[in-house]
């Protein structure tokens, strides 16, 4: 089974379909006045699909278990065909599709099984995802415009040569993967006024984003917080509340991260922890959503 513990929980939807098709009007006319001798055809299949629906990680390897919280099927009688509709929500950290799919298929077969007695011609049809969403590919290229992004390491040991950075490429690397280019890359050690001329120099410069690395934690010389946030004219709490929120559901020692967030004039500013297992993590927990604060902060409508 594919890794999913790097994954956030969100809402997930899937709507599928199937077609089973009949080759008489009688048989249609049978459902309708639910005299197929199997019994009813459409509340025994309904029924049959939301076993199947909630036994999908049993039967399909690779499929995960997850909490089904809304499952609905429903049937639309359109000539001789009948439309079989699914539709599954979840709050997980994968999405429903194959369960949607694989309910839409039991239902057609079950309807198939209780339906041949009387009609040997029937045909099932066109099984598909019809919709989704969730999960982070709703979430990207949601902000076209080119954003200059900064990544700097507090540390005074990479800073004197003496380790190697592993945190701010971890950074790096997820940026690329959210189409954002890094303008500038730098190392500097755990002192407040190099990590606030630093970040005064990068406002100045009007940098759209700025993440720091490193000095969050309760070392003596873990000061990034102290020197950011009397900086900061807005803070954003729920981001590094987010962060944390994530961290904890992987380590309980992420309670003791310090970061802050918030806006420098036109500049946001992140402060991630100097692990390179924290930084990734921190990286997961707020990429790609957080920039729709771009958006917000152009006045952009809301979706």
């Amino acid at each position: 089974m594919i890794n999913i513990t790097h994954k956030g929980t969100t809402l997930r939807q899937a709507i599928a379909t199937a077609i089973v098709k009949v080759s008489k009007q009688e048989t249609i006319d049978a459902i309708q006045q639910r005299k197929v001798p199997k019994g009813d055809v459409f509340e025994f299949s309904r029924a049959a699909g939301l076993l199947a629906i909630k036994k999908t990680s049993d039967v399909i390897p690779d499929c995960h278990p997850l909490p089904v919280e809304f499952a609905a099927i429903t049937h639309a009688i359109e000539g001789l065909n009948i439309i079989v509709t699914v539709e599954v929500h979840t709050i997980y950290k994968t999405g429903v599709e194959v369960e949607a799919m694989h309910g839409a298929s039991v239902t057609a077969l079950t309807m198939y099984d209780m339906l041949k007695p009387i009609d040997k011609a029937i045909e099932i049809s066109t099984i598909k995802l019809e919709n989704k969403k969730g999960g982070k590919s709703d979430f990207k290229d949601q902000f076209k415009k080119s954003l200059r992004c900064a990544v700097i390491v507090c540390s005074d040991s990479i800073a004197a040569g003496d380790k190697e950075d592993r945190a701010g490429k971890v950074i790096l690397e997820k940026l690329k993967q959210n189409t954002l280019t890094t303008s500038l890359y730098k190392v500097i050690p755990d002192e407040v006024d190099a990590i606030q001329s630093t970040i005064k120099q990068l406002v100045g410069e009007q940098y759209n984003l700025v993440l720091f690395t490193g000095g969050t934690g309760l070392s003596p010389r873990d000061v990034t917080p102290e020197a950011i946030e009397p900086l900061l004219d807005r803070t954003i709490p729920g981001i590094m509340e987010a962060a944390r929120q994530y961290g904890q559901q992987r380590t309980p020692y992420a309670m003791l991260s310090r970061g802050v967030a918030g806006f420098i004039q036109n500049t946001l500013v992140l402060t991630l922890p100097g692990s390179t297992k924290g930084a990734e993590e921190t990286m997961d927990a707020l990429f790609p959503y957080i920039l729709h604060i771009f958006r917000v902060a152009e006045g952009m409508r809301h979706d």
